[in-house]
C-alpha cells in the first residue's frame, strides 16, 4: 500500500518521450483555467464582455508567471548566479505569489487604461478567482514536497486527521514535516467562500473593495502560514520577504479602502458593475 501511495504522488505525472509533464504544472494550469472560467462568467453580470476577461489574461498569466519567477529568483539571486540554467525551470517550483500579483496587477492597470475599462472593477472580479486558483495551486507545492514548515512528528499529522496520501508525502528525506501548503489552501479556500458571500450582498462593498477585502485576509493568513515555513524568501538574510510584504499590504489595503470611501463616497457599488452603454 505504502508503496501504491508513493508512486502516485511522484511529482511527474506522465512522460511523451524525453518530455516530463510534471503535476506541479497540471495543477496550476487548473486552478488557472477554474479562475478563468469564474471570472467570465462573473464579467458578464457586471456588464463587461467576457471577451475582455480572456484578452486579459492572454497578457496577464505569462507576465504574471515572469513576475513570479524573477521575484523568486531575485531573492535567490546567490544561488542562481552560479545556476543561470536552472532560471526557466519552474516545473521544479519557485514561483512567489506576490511577484506573480504585483506583475498582474500592473498589466490589469494597462490593459484597462488602453480599452478604457474600469481598472478596480477588473480587479473586484478577478479577486475571488485568484484566490481559489492559488487554494489549488497549493497542492502543486505539495506534489513537489515544498513549501512546508518544520519538522514535526507522525503523531502529530495524525492528530490533525490528515488522509493518510498527505501524512505519507509529508515525510521528506526521513523526516516528517508541517503541511504548511494545506494550511494555506484551507485558508484561501475559506477566503474564497467568505468574498463571494461578501461580494452579493447589496450596498455593502464598493468597486475596490472586493480586492481590498482579497488582500487584507490573503495577507493575514500568510503573515503567519510564512513565519512556519523553512523556505522562505529572505532579506539581509533577517527578515522574511513575504513577512514583510504581508503587513504593507494589509495595512495598506485598510488605508486605501478608508481613503476611497472618504475621498469618493459616490464611488459605484460592486454589484452595480460598468455603466451600461448603447
Amino acid at each position: 500500500m505504502m508503496n501504491a501511495v508513493l508512486a502516485a504522488l511522484n511529482p511527474v505525472a506522465f512522460s511523451i518521450g524525453k518530455i516530463e509533464v510534471f503535476w506541479y504544472g497540471i495543477i496550476i494550469a487548473t486552478g488557472v483555467l477554474l479562475a478563468i472560467i469564474l471570472a467570465i462568467r462573473e464579467s458578464e453580470k457586471r456588464h463587461i464582455n467576457g471577451d475582455y476577461i480572456v484578452d486579459m489574461m492572454l497578457w496577464a498569466l505569462p507576465i504574471s508567471i515572469i513576475g513570479a519567477r524573477l521575484y523568486y529568483v531575485a531573492f535567490e539571486w546567490q544561488y542562481y548566479v552560479d545556476h543561470p540554467s536552472e532560471i526557466i525551470a519552474i516545473w521544479n517550483g519557485g514561483l512567489a505569489i506576490y511577484g506573480g500579483l504585483i506583475a498582474g496587477c500592473a498589466t490589469i492597470y494597462v490593459f484597462t487604461k488602453k480599452k478604457g475599462l474600469p481598472f478596480w472593477l477588473m480587479l473586484d472580479i478577478a479577486a475571488p478567482s485568484v484566490i481559489i486558483a492559488q487554494a489549488i495551486g497549493r497542492w502543486g507545492n505539495f506534489m513537489n514536497q515544498e513549501a512546508h514548515g518544520a519538522e514535526t512528528t507522525r503523531s502529530f499529522l495524525e492528530g490533525l486527521h490528515l488522509p493518510t496520501f498527505i501524512i505519507d508525502n509529508m515525510q521528506i528525506n526521513g523526516v516528517y514535516y508541517q503541511p504548511t501548503f494545506l494550511y494555506e489552501s484551507l485558508w484561501n479556500l475559506l477566503g474564497f467562500v467568505l468574498i463571494l458571500v461578501l461580494r452579493q450582498r447589496k450596498q455593502l462593498l464598493k468597486q475596490g473593495e472586493v480586492i481590498f477585502s482579497y488582500i487584507i485576509w490573503y495577507a493575514f493568513g500568510r503573515f503567519f502560514i510564512e513565519g512556519m515555513r523553512t523556505d522562505s524568501l529572505m532579506l539581509f538574510d533577517t527578515m522574511r520577504v513575504s513577512q514583510l510584504l504581508s503587513i504593507v499590504l494589509f495595512v495598506g489595503a485598510i488605508g486605501l479602502w478608508f481613503y476611497r470611501r472618504k475621498k469618493y463616497p459616490t464611488n459605484r457599488y460592486y454589484l452595480e458593475g460598468a455603466p451600461i452603454t448603447k
